[in-house]
């Protein structure tokens, strides 16, 4: 098993440190060939529209779209953003890979970011402290989605069953808990595939 992160901008060094402290193999995806290597996918937190822009000029794409009918992918903050079926704007395109939509740095600009403790079921209820930087809110989310942790009635993570995706950054600080559930969905998928 190999997770890919995709290293266009953002924290994506950050999501590779964690997975090295769970034992689990990782690249920096750069090209869009590299997908082939990965069983699962991160999309960093970082900026929205100039990952989106990224996605375009490097040709991503059509390969994140056809790569995500086979595999899980996992996106935080901005990652987040570009999974939702959010509008298309002059400045950024959401991927649709989720069905859910999004306003971008709802909870407020970076000089508000915050972190605070909240409970999420892995499918179990745990304590996480989740860290929030110019984070998204979620507005509408269809059948297909569980909601797995919400912050004063907020949604801030979810999952459809083979994708993730969290409007904190879970990079930050030592607690690899949800990593370690991304893993989960990627072994899951890999029985699956095996049959």
């Amino acid at each position: 098993m190999i997770i890919g992160v995709l290293a266009l901008q953002g924290n994506f060094a950050m999501h590779q440190i964690m997975l090295s402290k769970l034992d689990a193999p990782s690249i920096l995806v750069k090209y869009p060939h590299e997908l082939e290597k990965c069983d699962g996918l991160i999309i960093p937190g970082g900026e929205s529209s100039t990952m989106s822009k990224l996605i375009d000029s490097h040709g991503f794409r059509v390969p994140i779209s056809d790569y995500a009918k086979t595999n899980p992918i996992f996106g935080t903050c901005a990652g987040m953003i570009l999974l939702s079926s959010s509008e298309v704007t002059k400045n950024l395109s959401p991927l649709s890979i989720m069905d859910f939509t999004v306003a971008r740095n709802a909870w407020g600009r970076q000089i508000f970011s915050f972190t605070k403790e909240v409970d999420i079921y892995l499918p179990e209820q745990v304590k996480y402290l989740a860290t929030f930087i110019r984070a998204p809110k979620i507005i509408t989310i269809s059948d297909s989605i569980n909601i797995l942790s919400k912050l004063n009635k907020e949604i801030i993570l979810i999952t459809d069953g083979m994708h993730l995706a969290s409007s904190f950054h879970p990079e930050f600080g030592v607690d690899t808990q949800i990593h370690d559930y991304f893993i989960q969905l990627v072994r899951a998928n890999e029985k699956i595939n095996s049959l």
